[in-house]
């Protein structure tokens, strides 16, 4: 009994001394939070995308009061989710004089790479990840620059602004969804995901092109890419467009939405937000006049004397066993002979070698032929 009631009060006496200890450490450090932070963390959506430039609404709300503190204004803190409402509810919590509405923007897709303007060359079959795949390839086209089709920004979005259109590929932002919080352009390996100033109706100019290649690498890549011949640029009476690295790039806040530069496109991948996208129209071919038509046709055929050696097979024997899937490597294209034996002989070019080595490893080896 007398060691049960030693170890209670031993116990006892431990654990109120600890409690003391820490009841006065955290007196001692305790770190006081203006109330105002909380009141403003109320008034915020919740939303932490992390558009407004902080980790989450908590650091968007102790920006704001020590901006208020120290600037006495809120300056270029903006809640892109909130919008102008809700920063005028923050100015009112402070006590600052709420700031001019900043102008609207929208995330913006600059590419125009469809399934018709940019055809797939190979099949991705590894992990649907645009990041992943922008990594391990360059992708299922050959721009090297376009939307990969994967769908990060539709996952980053939190409000169900974007997704994939089926029909062309790519990513479409729902214009009044779309808060500009930046989740998607981060999300974006390729950056081709901009966020853009765009007018009360969330319209604007923009080239849906990153392809930073030379008009011909560029066009054979896609038909809709944007191939800097300047064009948009000479007709811009705003200055509000710039060629730089064989790409054209609008101003938005210098553009004054004329259209002269949509006009001038010859690649029609200049267009205004909230309308649908122009097909690339391709010009038939140009009709020769009857009388070059009428000599060529009457025009002796001419001989084509660039004759490669493989024209006429010529039966080569290896000197070394060889198998049959050896033949066939060594042959390419070429059609086998195939016999009873295993080391048959192989219709292919005959060649004269001046090394010692045995004709099958000369072949192996790549060595050059008279």
């Amino acid at each position: 009994m007398n060691v049960i009631l030693i170890a209670v009060i031993v116990l006892g006496s431990v654990g109120l001394i600890a409690a003391l200890v820490l009841f006065f450490t955290a007196k001692k450090f305790a770190v006081k939070e203006d109330p105002r932070i909380g009141q403003v963390n109320e008034v915020l959506p919740g939303a932490n995308c992390g558009g407004c430039g902080f980790p989450g609404c908590g650091g968007m709300a102790s920006a704001c009061v020590k901006a208020a503190d120290e600037v006495g204004e809120l300056g270029s803190l903006f809640c892109p989710v909130g919008g102008q409402p809700c920063m005028d509810k923050v100015a009112a919590i402070l006590g600052l004089q709420a700031a001019a509405a900043a102008a609207p923007k929208v995330a913006v897709v600059r590419c125009n790479g469809t399934c018709e303007n940019r055809p797939r060359l190979v099949s991705y079959d590894g992990v649907q990840t645009c990041r992943i795949a922008n990594t391990t390839c360059m992708g299922e086209t050959a721009c090297a620059y376009g939307c990969l089709g994967c769908g990060d920004c539709v996952a980053a979005c939190q409000f169900g602004a974007i997704s994939i259109n089926p029909e062309t590929g790519l990513p479409e932002v729902d214009r009044a969804k779309c808060t500009a919080c930046g989740a998607c352009a981060k999300a974006c390996p390729r950056n081709i995901i901009e966020i853009r100033q765009v007018d009360d109706q969330k319209q604007g100019m923009v080239v849906t092109c990153m392809n930073k290649d030379k008009g011909a690498a560029a066009n054979k890549a896609c038909a809709a890419s944007c191939i800097g011949c300047s064009k948009c640029k000479q007709v811009c009476g705003a200055d509000a467009i710039t060629v730089e690295n064989n790409l054209s790039y609008i101003d938005a806040e210098k553009c004054i939405s004329c259209r002269a530069c949509e006009e001038a496109c010859p690649k029609a991948c200049i267009i205004m937000l909230g309308e649908p996208r122009k097909k690339i129209e391709k010009k038939p071919a140009a009709a020769k006049p009857a009388a070059a038509a009428k000599s060529e046709s009457s025009a002796p055929a001419v001989k084509n004397t660039n004759t490669r050696p493989y024209d006429k097979p010529i039966e080569v024997k290896f000197d070394a066993p060889l198998l049959p899937s050896q033949q066939y490597m060594l042959a390419g294209t070429v059609d086998l002979v195939q016999g009873e034996g295993k080391n048959e002989t192989i219709e292919k070019v005959e060649h004269n070698y001046e090394a010692s080595l045995p004709v099958s490893q000369q072949i192996l080896l790549g060595i050059k032929t008279k």
